[in-house]
């Protein structure tokens, strides 16, 4: 989580810092794209590099995932994602300051605590952002199972963070109008914690008609749809045709181990 606020963040911050100028919606989405690349390549020797409760849950829904760590996997992944809006506020700690004359504002022309966690546009209503982050969750996990699957078209070994990474570009191309696609509750509930602590103030938790709970929600169903969805139509339809290694190196594949 750290790696994807503090390099996919970091993308947001200069493209709004700079106003435009170095770098606009194609940098962010393949900058945040790319920063959860690393922090998969980084993390999942050891955790299954989840770097997101929804991604956690599911996995515990499914049962590749004892429930009894997901507490501890989401709690890494909020501070995590704090600690790297930190890194991000302070890095461009000048910046800041320059481009709002000083002053921390969470709407309005110089706003700057969308750098950090997600914001509806204006149009946008609750039940409309709602379903949204649902979907946009659930076709995230389920490409995330079709990804790690090894008996359907997997990705070569070592090459899943890659593909993962597409998979978040095209989401973002796609769907990251109406919220700016969050899909994870710790990338959006942890730099928020940190704005509001920071000097933005307790409006980044009211703004948007109170929107801060929905990028939270919304992923944790949305993921638990798209597990369910590719299990019940995709994987318990494979031909079990494996021998007796093919299935051992199945049961071991990453997600089981996330």
């Amino acid at each position: 989580s750290f790696q994807i606020q503090a390099l996919g963040c970091g993308c947001v911050g200069q493209a709004v810092l700079s106003r435009g100028a170095h770098g606009g919606p194609m940098t962010v989405s393949v900058g945040f794209a790319m920063a959860v690349t690393i922090a998969v390549y980084v993390s999942g020797g050891v955790s299954g590099g989840h770097i997101n409760p929804a991604v956690s849950l599911a996995m515990c829904v499914t049962g590749r995932l004892k429930w009894s760590k997901l507490p501890i996997y989401i709690l890494a992944q909020l501070l995590g994602a704090f600690v790297g809006a930190a890194a991000v506020f302070g890095i461009y700690h000048d910046a800041f300051m320059e481009y709002s004359n000083g002053t921390l504002e969470v709407t309005g022309p110089n706003a700057t605590a969308h750098i950090f966690a997600t914001y509806p546009a204006p149009y946008l209503s609750l039940v409309n952002g709602f379903a949204d982050q649902v979907m946009s969750t659930a076709v995230l996990l389920l490409a995330i199972f079709a990804i790690f699957d090894t008996r359907n078209n997997s990705v070569p070994k070592g090459l899943e963070p890659i593909a993962v990474g597409l998979l978040i570009i095209v989401l973002t191309c796609s769907l990251g109008m109406n919220s700016g696609c969050a899909m994870n509750p710790a990338r959006d509930l942890g730099p928020r914690l940190f704005t509001a602590i920071a000097g933005w103030g307790m409006e980044v938790f009211t703004a948007g008609n109170n929107w801060w709970w929905v990028p939270i929600v919304a992923p944790m169903l949305g993921g638990i749809l798209g597990a369910m969805i590719y299990i019940v139509f995709i994987e318990i339809h494979h031909a079990d045709t494996q021998t007796g290694e093919e299935k051992d190196k199945y049961d071991k594949y990453e997600l089981t181990n996330m």
